[in-house]
């Protein structure tokens, strides 16, 4: 998930060009983000909140 996260944040040029780190969420970033802009680190707790941990089989 992540790294298709990333494939999109690179895609649409959403990341700050004088700070790589930091993410400027478009509307559909927002939407999942709910803030309009985050870090790489914090975004992976910004992201957890939408996953659920996998059923043990």
């Amino acid at each position: 998930i992540v790294k298709q996260l990333w494939a999109y944040i690179r895609k649409n040029n959403l990341q700050d060009p004088s700070n790589k780190r930091k993410i400027i969420c478009n509307d559909a970033l927002r939407l999942v983000f709910e803030t309009d802009c985050t870090d790489m680190f914090k975004m992976n707790k910004l992201l957890a909140k939408h996953i659920l941990p996998l059923e043990p089989t």
